[in-house]
C-alpha cells in the first residue's frame, strides 16, 4: 500500500469534467484506489462517489493505492492532481 496527501488548487475542485478523466486514469490500474476527504472513503473508480465526496478547491485528501501497480498509479494519479488547474 502506498499513499499520498495533497491539496486540491484547482479553483472548481474534482468536479465532473476533471472527476471523469480522473476515474479513467484510475481505471488503467489493476489496483485499488481510493479517495478520503475526512471521515469518508471512496473508490476513485467511481465518478458517482467522487461527485458525492464534493471535493473542492483547498479540500485535502488522502489518495491511497493497493495492488501490483499501486506505485505507478499513485505517482500518475497525484501528477494528474496537482496538476490540474481550470
Amino acid at each position: 500500500m502506498v499513499q499520498k496527501t495533497i491539496q486540491i488548487t484547482n479553483p472548481t475542485g474534482l468536479h465532473t469534467r476533471p472527476g471523469n478523466d480522473f476515474v479513467k486514469t484510475a481505471k488503467e490500474f489493476t489496483c485499488t484506489i481510493t479517495l478520503t476527504k475526512g471521515e469518508k472513503t471512496v473508490d476513485a473508480k467511481s465518478l458517482l462517489k467522487i461527485m458525492k465526496s464534493d471535493i473542492v478547491q483547498n479540500d485535502t485528501i488522502t489518495l491511497t493505492c493497493t495492488g501490483g501497480d499501486e506505485t505507478e498509479a499513485l505517482e500518475t494519479l497525484v501528477t494528474y492532481l496537482e496538476s490540474l488547474h481550470e
